[in-house]
């Protein structure tokens, strides 16, 4: 399938969205027919909005091409998404430091542990490469810190002291 990728849950390096790379984990841009699927993992990241209204800002997001709101499936199961947001172009500098924001990357519990995160993170470095310089998140030492870690990312210390705070830099 078109904007499809496939990864092995093993370490995976190349997988980007819209690449078949192994049999078993598929990451892909969502659709509007993903909704159902996506509803309980959202409101599992944290939402503090009803349904419809989060349905709404989906639909609306998912038109935007500054967003991409990226899939892992698992034998056809909605198992983890990302969310990513280019800020655009700079008005002193343009492209040239051109940034995104990571919003969330959240993996359903009962996959977590099987490479979903990783071919997530991943697909978000194939939705970055080529569109902008860097993509920037922060995570909480103690939790999600220690994942980015293990991926190779670094953390910087920022003032929030449960924080750090992760560079990609892209290939732009």
């Amino acid at each position: 399938m078109a904007g499809e990728s496939r990864s092995p849950r093993l370490p995976v390096a190349e997988a980007t969205t819209g690449r078949r790379i192994g049999p078993i984990l598929i990451t892909r841009n969502l659709q509007i027919d993903d909704w159902p699927a996506f509803w309980p993992l959202l409101r599992a990241m944290g939402t503090d909005d009803d349904e419809g209204t989060a349905e709404a800002r989906y639909g609306r997001l998912l038109g935007d091409p500054a967003w991409g709101i990226l899939g892992a499936l698992d034998g056809g199961r909605l198992v983890g998404y990302a969310a990513v947001q280019d800020y655009g172009t700079h008005l002193r500098i343009g492209d040239l430091h051109r940034m995104a924001r990571l919003h969330d990357l959240y993996v359903d519990p009962v996959a977590r542990g099987q490479g979903v995160g990783r071919a997530l993170m991943s697909a978000v470095e194939g939705w970055a490469s080529g569109r902008v310089r860097y993509v920037v998140w922060q995570a909480r030492r103690g939790t999600s810190a220690g994942f980015y870690e293990r991926l190779g990312y670094r953390g910087e210390a920022v003032p929030q002291p449960d924080y750090l705070t992760f560079t990609l830099e892209g290939r732009r």
